[in-house]
């Protein structure tokens, strides 16, 4: 096996990551390299793996405890995913792909907006890992947006006005902006559910200070009226997802991306939904938010 190597994308963040065999055992100094890249990257792509899910299970543990599967994807038909036994409970299917006529995943072939996985919840994953087994040769790209420099680029005004702001993450509605089962649509914004995260959140590693959105529809900063709260929110939104913070990823079966939850945000292209697609996805527990 050739020496690992890093290669920065060039863009606002991510980098590939060559000369390492995921499927094979990595020794202590090699995977410290790859945290090193993780918080110097937030996004890292391994390209060329071939990982099965216990494999996929064992590295992403290295960075910390797995997180179980959301509920949603709990709720699919799991024998008919195509994970193994084991890792049921561990590994999310991400697909618009069919087997014997049942769906193998969730999240389809639409688009879905920019987001923060799962940040409704008290304590959101540090990190994603996301694996493709197959995928169309066109669509379907996942954009990426780097939070640290979103924050650290708002004018003094925008600044200003989030300086020690909460804001409610939305849990009624799914990446692509639609209601989940037993959601009900909530009209003052004020009521809806969801953790309450500050704006400004402070990485436990490296100590920067990262814009933390979520999502944009159901949002509400807290002791603002509410068409205020809107206004800056727009404000924010506008700035943070400009083009000149992002990166995307073209898939390619047998890449694995990973990113970093706490400053990263992501979304997806649609792509055409008669062409499969079929991703499986790990998690790893967070920490408590703290504010910046």
């Amino acid at each position: 096996m050739s020496e690992l190597w890093i290669q920065p994308t060039g863009a606002a963040l991510a980098a590939d990551v060559h000369g390492v065999d995921l499927s094979r055992p990595i020794d202590d100094a090699v995977f410290q390299r790859i945290v090193e890249a993780w918080g110097e990257h937030l996004v890292l792509r391994f390209s060329g793996q071939r990982l099965d899910d216990p494999t996929l299970m064992k590295f992403s543990a290295r960075f910390g405890e797995l997180d179980r599967v959301p509920i949603a994807s709990a709720n699919l038909d799991r024998a008919n995913s195509g994970v193994v036994p084991e890792a049921v409970d561990w590994v999310a299917v991400i697909a618009n792909a069919k087997k014997d006529g049942k769906e193998m995943g969730g999240l389809g072939s639409y688009e879905l907006v920019w987001h923060t996985d799962m940040s409704y919840n008290p304590l959101p994953p540090r990190a994603s890992l996301l694996y493709a087994l197959e995928v169309p040769a066109d669509g379907g790209n996942t954009g990426f947006l780097n939070m640290y420099a979103a924050y650290e680029t708002l004018s003094p005004e925008l600044k200003r006005a989030i300086e020690g702001k909460t804001c409610i993450h939305d849990s009624s509605r799914n990446s692509a902006g639609e209601l989940r089962k037993g959601f009900q649509r909530t009209l003052d914004v004020r009521q809806t559910p969801g953790a309450v995260h500050p704006l400004v959140r402070l990485h436990p590693v490296t100590g920067r200070k990262a814009l933390f959105l979520g999502r944009r529809p159901g949002a509400y900063i807290h002791g603002l009226p509410v068409e205020e709260s809107e206004a800056l929110l727009d404000a924010i939104w506008a700035h943070a997802t400009q083009e000149r913070f992002a990166w995307y990823q073209k898939w390619r079966a047998g890449d694995l991306v990973m990113w970093d939850n706490r400053c990263v945000m992501h979304r997806r292209d649609a792509f055409d939904e008669k062409l499969r697609r079929l991703m499986h996805r790990t998690q790893i527990v967070g920490e408590p938010v703290l504010a910046g």
